[in-house]
């Protein structure tokens, strides 16, 4: 069982502070009458997510499944949108031979199952939990006490939105070096 973690926690601003993308994906049955349109579909996810989370360079924080009233749904967080792309096209990962074959199934019975994904780079963020184990964005890259000066949501987003503007440590080390 997951351990609850009592009081207010937060997710760990400092560990996205170069960049966070959030990015949607989702399936629709469209005829349930067909598993075997959208059951390889469904199916295929698991084992990018297993592939994303042994890379560390791919820029894959973390995910969280979710049933919408539409179907399955899958949150990712990522370190930017650039990482996403470029898993996507990436020749040698799993997803490049799932979406041809997800294509040549929906060729084969057009309109059994749907996909979408939506992607959003995100300049703040703010999470809160209350006596829950840590979820979401705070699972992926870490929680942490709320402290007395992230009490409130707005502190918890300037923090995010702080974090964001702060220059990233490749960027102070190459203003160090040209002043």
């Amino acid at each position: 069982m997951t351990r609850i973690r009592r009081g207010r926690h937060t997710h760990d601003h400092t560990r996205h502070s170069e960049g966070l993308c959030v990015f949607l994906i989702g399936m629709r049955v469209n005829r349930w009458w067909r598993p075997d349109a959208w059951l390889p579909t469904f199916a295929a996810m698991g084992p990018m997510i297993a592939e994303l989370s042994a890379d560390p360079d791919s820029g894959f924080l973390g995910a969280r499944y979710a049933i919408s009233p539409q179907g399955p749904l899958l949150v990712q967080y990522w370190r930017s949108s650039d990482d996403v792309y470029r898993y996507a096209v990436d020749r040698d990962a799993r997803h490049r031979p799932a979406w041809t074959a997800f294509n040549q199934r929906a060729k084969r019975v057009p309109g059994a199952v749907g996909v979408w994904h939506e992607t959003f780079e995100v300049s703040a963020a703010e999470t809160l939990a209350i006596d829950m184990p840590a979820s979401g964005l705070a699972a992926a890259v870490g929680s942490v006490p709320a402290s007395p000066g992230m009490r409130s949501a707005a502190q918890r987003l300037r923090a995010g939105a702080a974090r964001a503007q702060a220059p990233s440590a490749p960027a102070r080390k190459a203003a160090d070096r040209s002043s």
